[in-house]
């Protein structure tokens, strides 16, 4: 059972989906077609940002920082450029979840800035990849929703 108030357990959650993003991306980068090289550089990039922001919102509100597990399963197995994509944009899918129940969870407007600014960049990303998967409409009227 855990000490933390909901706004912190939601920031801990967004933490470990901001870990595990950047462990998909990780695969992703492996599989990913090399057209593809510099937006999935960017957003491996964009998630160690918003990671390391969440790292620095959990110490200042004096909440141990879980460690990232040492490795992530794949919801699928990820063997070519398109299985990469679906990674990413299940990554993205992923974040989105976690940002929209911290938006839900905050109790201070400064978290439930950070909340919504991470999940419309995720939102973004997500759509980029939709485009290239090629789903229609590429965008969802409310990211997150479980």
């Amino acid at each position: 059972m855990s000490d933390l108030g909901p706004e912190q357990q939601g920031l801990v959650d967004a933490l470990e989906a901001e870990y595990a993003a950047v462990f998909a991306y990780g695969v992703v980068a492996a599989f990913s077609n090399p057209t593809r090289a510099d937006l999935v550089a960017s957003n491996t990039a964009a998630h160690r940002a918003r990671r390391d922001a969440t790292i620095d919102a959990l110490q200042a509100a004096s909440v141990a920082v879980p460690l990232p597990d040492p490795a992530y399963a794949s919801p699928f197995p990820v063997t070519d450029a398109i299985s990469a994509t679906q990674l990413a944009a299940q990554a993205e899918i992923d974040t989105c979840v976690a940002w929209r129940s911290l938006i839900e969870r905050s109790q201070s407007g400064g978290t439930r800035e950070m909340g919504v600014q991470a999940l419309t960049d995720a939102a973004v990303r997500l759509a980029t990849w939709q485009q290239i998967l090629g789903v229609t409409p590429s965008s969802t009227a409310f990211p997150g929703r479980p």
